[in-house]
């Protein structure tokens, strides 16, 4: 049996952490980070055409309405058409967008499964990758399918799954969600077995997933109305504001997937990295012989354990050690490699000050 998916693409965040690179003009997503092409239009290539028993169709594109151009010209590039590009009003987390992808994907294809992903994330083994989503599709008309990635270190930085019984060659019904663990649950989990980093990526048939959304019914019935009040132009949707307002801003996983009896897992080892944040940037990049990550116009002398990141200005730095100096037009960051994950907030007191 050949499977139709239509790729719905999650691009609607602001890429917080990984400021002043990443900012509300151009987030993350539409960057070249780990590629020579931004990470919006590598998932997009990701999933396009037919690979074993599955075949993609044209892609859809959640996003914010203020990008509208960015994916515009992301596609371009690589000779893309979307089926649907749907403009959110605000950000109202990845549960409305969910429904809403549900929704406007059974008016594209009934029979068609979607893939939820987000755009920002890495992948470096496509073939493993297509190969889980393959193994996943049959089990997607009756369930909710996420795909575990294996862990390679004991993170903190993710939420984890925990796999129970299984149901055929490598997909598992969920025994539970497990929140961001501290380092030494981390390692726990590790030595047990059987758990998964939660990658947030998602494949189902449109009718399942809404009547799962019975956990979430006014997020359901938000994302349904703004969909049917929305205005259209072409291949443009543009969500009903007032209808998209109404509904609460929750996570997919807390709205729906832990909540559900008919959640799934697929693991997989795919080279699999969200880069949320500069510390991971640093830890993914090559290195030169200090233990420095450099990008851009920048040079470094001695020291060592750096990420260095220069764009549209000079940055040279001498004798420091485990920092990220990122210097960009927007701003200049400097911090510890091991505060990483408290970016977001100096991104948010500059705006404050600004």
């Amino acid at each position: 049996m050949m499977h139709r998916i239509i790729p719905a693409i999650m691009s609607g965040g602001a890429g917080a952490r990984l400021w002043p690179l990443s900012t509300e003009a151009r987030p993350k997503q539409f960057h070249a980070l780990g590629g020579s092409r931004s990470l919006f239009a590598e998932t997009v290539r990701r999933t396009q055409g037919q690979h074993g028993s599955i075949s993609f169709l044209a892609p859809m594109v959640l996003c914010n309405e203020n990008h509208r151009q960015l994916v515009e010209e992301d596609l371009a590039a690589i000779g893309v058409s979307a089926a649907a590009v749907v403009l959110e009003p605000e950000a109202r987390n990845t549960a409305m967008v969910a429904a809403a992808s549900a929704a406007i994907a059974g008016a594209i294809d009934a029979e068609a499964l979607v893939l939820l992903l987000p755009s920002d994330h890495l992948i470096k083994d496509r073939g493993a990758f297509l190969d889980a989503v393959a193994r996943a599709s049959p089990h997607a008309y009756e369930r909710i399918v996420t795909f575990g990635v294996t862990p390679t270190r004991p993170a903190t930085e993710y939420g984890y799954i925990k796999r129970g019984a299984s149901l055929a060659d490598q997909v598992f019904a969920i025994e539970s969600f497990r929140e961001k663990p501290n380092a030494e649950t981390a390692r726990l989990y590790l030595s047990q077995g059987g758990f998964s980093w939660n990658a947030g990526m998602f494949l189902f048939a449109p009718q399942i997933l809404l009547e799962e959304f019975a956990a979430a019914p006014e997020i359901r019935d938000a994302a349904l109305a703004s969909v049917k009040n929305a205005k259209r132009s072409g291949v443009e949707i543009r969500l009903d504001r007032t209808a998209f307002a109404r509904a609460p801003s929750e996570p997919f996983d807390i709205a729906v997937m832990e909540k559900t009896k008919r959640a799934a897992v697929a693991p997989c080892d795919i080279g699999w990295a969200d880069i949320g944040s500069w510390d991971e940037i640093w830890r993914l990049s090559e290195r030169d012989g200090n233990d420095n990550a450099i990008f851009g116009d920048a040079a470094a002398l001695d020291g060592g354990g750096n990420l260095l990141y220069g764009e549209g200005v000079k940055l040279c730095v001498a004798g420091i050690e485990g920092l990220i100096v990122v210097a960009t037009p927007e701003a200049v960051l400097v911090a510890p490699r091991n505060r990483a994950q408290d970016i977001k907030l100096l991104r948010a007191l500059a705006q404050k000050k600004s």
